[in-house]
């Protein structure tokens, strides 16, 4: 056979030859094999010959893959014989890596694919192969040929020839492109992924960029063979001491640029480091990211995902993942569903351009193919996942910032309101107490009854204003520190002369200070009959015991609801006593007033404040009584139980998170939310301005009165659209199905089906073939017949 020149690769390199075996090299010669011949008797099948010489020729690719260049003088021929024709020589001439067949070698490579498949034969794992060696030396065609197919493509030898070519350029494309995006960063690019990792250092790069490590000092410029081994080595060590199985794969393999092997190495990186950290429900990273490619295209009914293969074949499915996430770039309902080259272009060019997906794919990868590589589309598809997920994961730190920052808003308003009013009262508090402590008498009856009439109105106006914002002070800080707490923030202290403790100091200098001014105008004014005094202390203070011995029990009720009503009636009837009583002091007020008696050193009350306490008794019981017999009327006229009022009451306090018993419209809708009653954010608002009388709270009394309405059967019309709305799920139409899944009773079904019109408009794809009724029309006929003059009810938005 005359010598051939040394192929050469795309990049100028020489091919490596065949059959050469690793061994001792010196001055670049090498070992070869022996030429190889099989003899007509030893072929008893005429097939066996086609499978001996596949397998010939497999041994040639196998040796362009795996072993070292060597000089074209080596070159070898094997020859195999057939039973049936003359011997066939075959070239084992150095091939390109691109492992082109002829017409022959395709022939030859379907008849050993048909016989082996037609063979029982143990899997490629039970078999043990020799460190170095590809295949036993004394296997089989069939072993043979599964022993030249690198493990990771197993998956190609049910398909052609051209096929699996098709698949490992798209693969081999895909990859390139993620390899580039990972080392964009150190401004690096690889164009052939096979020749430009095979001297070790893109490999090493793109592993420093991935675990953002350092693999340690390597040949930068590897010149010799042994400096690549020893780069590949590094790279493939460092893989293996992350945890990640390799099987069947060598630095020769990289080194001598076997594409199959290093297209595998490339998919074990990408499922490491790419797909591996997707979770979806506790799934392995396939299922995980199939099950959310499913679940955000499930409202789509164009688009079916059943697998990363076929089911992204006309588009529809990018485009409804951009659809789902970002419906401001694309409008999914006017694309042409037919137009699979221009859905799958429109999507491409939309990930990269808005939302910075890289091209991983072109439309003929996926587009162009029977069944496209499903590798490359998961590692262009994770690309998806992670860009979505990264996007609702920065929406959804920017609402939780907006509401943090909304909290503190309140918060801080919350306390410069407290810190200005607690200003103010105090400034209040020490100039009356400074005013007090410089006061004169100048010994007059004029000017002590001034100065008394003064002190009068201090206390029915001025004190009863501190003594309200001291309280409302107070319950602010409180509700400070609960909203503060509620969102796990920095409890807030009021500066030193600010805080309560503060407060209650000159809040008890000013009570000390008080009692010693209405000590002192008594005795200025002492020899005012003394019998008037005592007679209107006596009956001042038994009317302030008796209001507050009322106030407390009111306070204090406490049982069933027909008792509590009982004992407020009978505090009721003795409201009249206490207004005789309360006109007895006034007329020995009036005799005090009379005699110019203006103090009273055996009481510190005053007709008028006796008489603004009585008042609030008065209210006290009429509200206590109101609202009882109110619950009664409720649970009289529903039938409520006092187990269905303790459950609204238990709702209404837990959602009282501020004890103003009173509910705003998040808490109303809360509260009735854990009863089961949902509606729409409008129907919500409309409920909650009509129950609170436009008013910005529901009382409990309010809160009660609409659960009895809605808790009991109005049998309106409304009410009974709204029915058959909720029946027929929403559809303008009802069938027997949806009244017999709502536990219709047949017979009312057969008198409904019977009066019912059939209807003749749009219907879903789920009912056709089944007999619709139109229960619009059925109730506009009835409400027509029946009709009062009241108000139409309204179904979909449209009166009736």
């Amino acid at each position: 056979m005359a010598d051939t020149a040394p192929a050469m690769d795309d990049g100028g390199a020489p091919q490596r030859s065949p059959l050469a075996l690793p061994g001792n090299h010196d001055n670049g010669s090498v070992e070869r094999f022996p030429q190889l011949s099989v003899d007509d008797d030893q072929l008893d099948d005429p097939h066996d010959a086609q499978r001996w010489s596949y397998t010939f020729n497999n041994l040639r690719r196998l040796s362009g893959d795996c072993f070292p260049p060597s000089s074209p003088k080596s070159s070898r021929s094997a020859t195999v014989s057939s039973a049936s024709t003359a011997a066939t020589s075959v070239d084992l001439a150095p091939v390109t890596p691109t492992l082109q067949r002829s017409r022959r070698d395709k022939e030859l490579l379907h008849a050993a694919r048909q016989q082996r498949s037609s063979r029982d034969r143990k899997p490629l794992a039970s078999t043990k192969a020799k460190k170095g060696r590809r295949f036993q030396s004394r296997s089989t065609p069939a072993a043979a040929l599964a022993a030249v197919e690198p493990v990771h493509d197993q998956g190609l030898t049910r398909m052609t020839f051209t096929e699996q070519q098709r698949w490992i350029t798209v693969q081999q494309k895909t990859f390139t492109k993620w390899l580039n995006t990972k080392l964009v960063a150190r401004e690096l690019e690889v164009k052939d992924l096979v020749q430009d990792l095979s001297d070790g250092v893109m490999l090493i790069h793109l592993l420093e960029c991935l675990s953002n490590e350092s693999l340690g000092r390597y040949a930068s410029k590897p010149k010799m063979r042994v400096q690549r081994f020893e780069n590949a080595n590094l790279a493939l060590n460092f893989i293996k001491s992350r945890g990640i199985q390799m099987t069947n794969i060598g630095a020769e393999d990289v080194v001598d640029g076997n594409r199959k092997i290093v297209l595998g190495l490339i998919w074990t990186l990408i499922l490491r480091f790419t797909i591996s950290d997707i979770n979806e429900e506790g799934l392995s990273a396939k299922e995980g990211l199939l099950l959310w490619c499913q679940r955000k295209t499930a409202c789509y009914d164009e688009v079916e995902v059943r697998d990363f293969s076929g089911s992204w074949s006309d588009g529809l499915a990018f485009c409804a993942l951009l659809d789902i996430h970002r419906p401001d770039l694309i409008d999914f309902d006017a694309l042409d569903k037919a137009d699979h080259r221009g859905n799958m272009q429109l999507a491409f060019d939309i990930a990269h351009e808005a939302i910075g997906i890289p091209r991983l794919l072109d439309v003929e990868d996926v587009c162009d193919v029977a069944k496209p590589d499903e590798r490359s589309l998961m590692t262009y598809i994770a690309y998806w996942f992670h860009a979505f997920s990264q996007m609702e994961k920065v929406e959804n730190a920017g609402r939780r910032v907006e509401k943090f920052v909304n909290n503190m808003q309140g918060a801080w308003e919350m306390q410069s309101a407290y810190e200005r009013r607690m200003r103010e009262l105090l400034k209040c508090v020490r100039g009356q107490v400074e005013r007090w402590q410089q006061a004169k008498f100048e010994g007059t009856y004029a000017d002590a009854k001034s100065q008394a009439n003064e002190f009068a109105g201090y206390k029915r106006g001025q004190k009863r204003d501190w003594v309200a914002e001291k309280s409302d002070l107070a319950t602010l800080l409180g509700n400070i520190k609960t909203k503060l707490g509620t969102y796990r923030l920095r409890p807030y202290d009021p500066p030193a002369g600010l805080r309560l403790d503060a407060l209650e100091q000159d809040w008890a200098t000013l009570t000390q200070t008080e009692m010693k001014r209405a000590q002192l105008i008594n005795e200025t004014i002492r020899d005012i009959k003394n019998a008037l005094r005592k007679s209107f202390a006596d009956k001042a203070n038994d009317l302030a015991m008796a209001l507050n011995t009322m106030q407390l029990a009111i306070s204090g009720l406490d049982g069933d609801v027909e008792d509590q009503l009982h004992h407020v009636r009978r505090l009721s009837d003795n409201l009249a006593p206490l207004d005789r009583y309360l006109e007895t002091i006034a007329a020995v007020d009036a005799k005090c007033q009379e005699a110019k008696i203006e103090e009273n050193d055996f009481t510190t009350y005053t007709y008028d404040e006796l008489s603004y306490e009585l008042g609030l008794v008065k209210s006290s019981v009429q509200k206590k009584l109101s609202f009882l017999e109110n619950q009664m009327v409720a649970r009289n006229m529903t039938n409520l139980t006092p187990i269905q009022l303790e459950e609204f009451e238990s709702v209404f306090r837990h959602f009282d998170r501020d004890d103003t018993n009173s509910l705003q419209e998040l808490e109303f809708s809360a509260a009735l939310a854990s009863l089961g009653l949902v509606f729409s954010e409008d129907e919500m608002h409309e409920y909650f301005v009509e129950t609170s009388n436009g008013r910005d709270h529901v009382t409990f009394e309010q809160f009660i009165r609409f659960m009895v309405e809605a808790t009991e059967d109005q049998n309106t019309a409304e009410q009974v659209f709204q029915s058959f709305r909720e029946v027929a799920d929403g559809k303008p139409y009802v069938t027997e199905m949806d009244l017999r899944h709502s536990l219709v009773p047949d017979e009312v079904i057969d008198r409904l089906v019977e009066m019912m019109p059939p209807h003749s408009g749009p219907d879903m794809s789920s009912d056709r073939g089944r007999a619709q009724y139109d229960y619009i029309s059925f109730m506009e006929k009835m409400i027509n017949e029946g009709d009062d003059g009241g108000e139409r009810p309204r179904v979909n938005g449209t009166t009736v």
